[in-house]
């Protein structure tokens, strides 16, 4: 059982997969499909976040101790090799709720192409969740 606070954080790649989040031991107690606004989806070699003005992305907004949070993102640089650091966001459910929330986003990641597994690793939940087909299509397009 869970004694650390926990917090929301924003997943908008990979860890939109709980299949990817069960490989690294994190099962989020409550998690819901959510929009963010002021940002563009990117994957090359893997997801990330641009800023863009009008632009929009959807992903899970999850529950997750700090602890959980860092062990995560170790993972991520160990495992995928990008460094992504935590940002303060403001994202929108469904419902219409707006929940604060830490999103994880690399700021000096060398773009290359992104490979096809992972890129079906994003776009499988994606479309199970009901993100609208234009961006299921986004997604998919950066498949190599």
């Amino acid at each position: 059982m869970k004694t650390e606070t926990e917090v929301w954080a924003f997943f908008y790649g990979s860890y939109i997969n709980m299949d990817v989040l069960a490989e690294v031991d994190l099962s989020p107690a409550r998690w819901e499909v959510a929009e963010l606004a002021g940002f563009d989806l990117r994957i090359a070699p893997r997801a990330n976040l641009l800023r863009a003005k009008g632009a929009h992305v959807f992903g899970i907004l999850a529950t997750a101790t700090h602890a959980e949070l860092a062990r995560l993102y170790e993972h991520s640089t160990r495992v995928l090799g990008e460094t992504y650091y935590p940002e303060a966001v403001l994202a929108q459910t469904r419902e219409g709720l707006w929940r604060p929330a830490l999103c994880y986003i690399a700021p000096d990641m060398v773009e290359k192409p992104a490979d096809r597994d992972y890129v079906n690793r994003i776009a499988n939940p994606a479309k199970k969740y009901g993100f609208p087909d234009w961006y299921v299509a986004k997604i998919e397009s950066f498949a190599g």
